[in-house]
């Protein structure tokens, strides 16, 4: 089971297209930490029942920066649970830092849009890319002598302005020592106003969709892989094209759950207002095997319209494995 929990809402960096974007005038929420120690219990109880290991990722506003992080990292993992985090990099520089990534962490995606002349920018983070250009290596050259099982994975928002470069970039990032790449489109959700002057086109998706092929036998090549299939690159096309894709079953809470800083727990990001159900009352691992139910029971009562045009990645094939005879070929 994928437990993706966004710890806090808060972010040094000013990303246009993102809800946390620093200079945004909102309150920000932080999750107690009590709450992430006691959950986690219940996860390493239904972990251990089952045999279904749990990773428990880390998201936010940018998890790394968070102070109780790093302790709660260290509970969880004496839990025999596994952790990840997405992070904007901004904290790598700190050899303490990596240190406890290469002791603690199974996973770590780290978000890089482009080049120097677009990802710095774009970011709000000057010499942002020269300095994961020096970071990134040393973290994975860190782990490498560690024998850390740590895996370094980047992953790419892609807008029209920086599509036609993803392909250098996927060769640039594996010679970091990253060795999966994962991307995703732009999304308008978050932020309307910026959405219509940088989403993808149907040229775009062209585009993207004939340099897949070359990226993964270059990316195969150095040891890293391209995630994300077929039906992946369709739902991004279902989306320039203003096409609603409607989910009938997602088995929510079989396999993932998403966590939002108030505490929420629902099947995706996307159906937390309509889903949502307070941690809280998840006391024990039966309370979290009878999720399932109580997610369908909801959506069979009033059926949440994001179902009816579904943008989670979990569902539309974001971490779907190319096969061999697919790379082959």
């Amino acid at each position: 089971m994928i437990v993706v929990w966004r710890v806090v809402d808060s972010c040094n960096l000013s990303c246009p297209f993102c809800a946390f974007d620093k200079r945004l005038g909102f309150p920000r929420t932080e999750t107690a930490p009590q709450e992430i120690l006691r959950l986690a219990e219940v996860l390493a109880d239904h972990q251990a029942r089952t045999g279904d290991r749990v990773l428990l990722s880390w998201l936010g506003g940018e998890p790394l920066r968070w102070k109780p992080l790093t302790k709660l990292t260290d509970a969880v993992r004496a839990l025999s649970l596994d952790v990840s985090a997405t992070t904007n990099g901004t904290t790598l520089g700190s050899p303490s830092v990596r240190q406890h990534l290469c002791d603690a962490y199974k996973e770590l995606t780290i978000s890089v849009d482009g080049f120097s002349d677009f990802h710095d920018p774009m970011r709000g983070w000057p010499g942002g890319v020269e300095k994961l250009r020096v970071w990134v290596p040393a973290l994975a050259r860190e782990a490498r002598a560690l024998g850390s099982d740590l895996k370094l994975r980047a992953n790419v928002v892609l807008m029209r302005q920086n599509v036609a470069d993803f392909a250098a970039l996927c060769s640039e990032l594996a010679e970091w020592g990253i060795t999966e790449i994962t991307y995703n489109q732009l999304g308008g959700r978050d932020r309307p106003e910026f959405y219509p002057t940088h989403r993808l086109r149907q040229a775009d998706v062209n585009i993207l969709e004939a340099q897949l092929p070359e990226i993964r036998r270059r990316l195969r090549d150095r040891g890293a892989i391209l995630i994300g299939g077929e039906e992946y690159v369709t739902r991004i096309r279902a989306s320039t094209l203003d096409q609603r894709v409607p989910i009938a079953d997602c088995e929510p809470g079989e396999h993932f759950l998403f966590i939002d800083e108030a505490g929420r727990v629902s099947p995706c990001s996307f159906t937390t207002p309509d889903y949502g159900v307070d941690i809280r009352t998840l006391r024990t691992a039966a309370d979290l095997a009878a999720l399932p139910g109580i997610f369908r029971k909801l959506r069979d009562t009033k059926r949440s319209a994001q179902c009816d045009d579904c943008l989670s990645t979990q569902v539309c094939g974001k971490f779907s494995r190319i096969s061999n005879e697919t790379l082959h070929a």
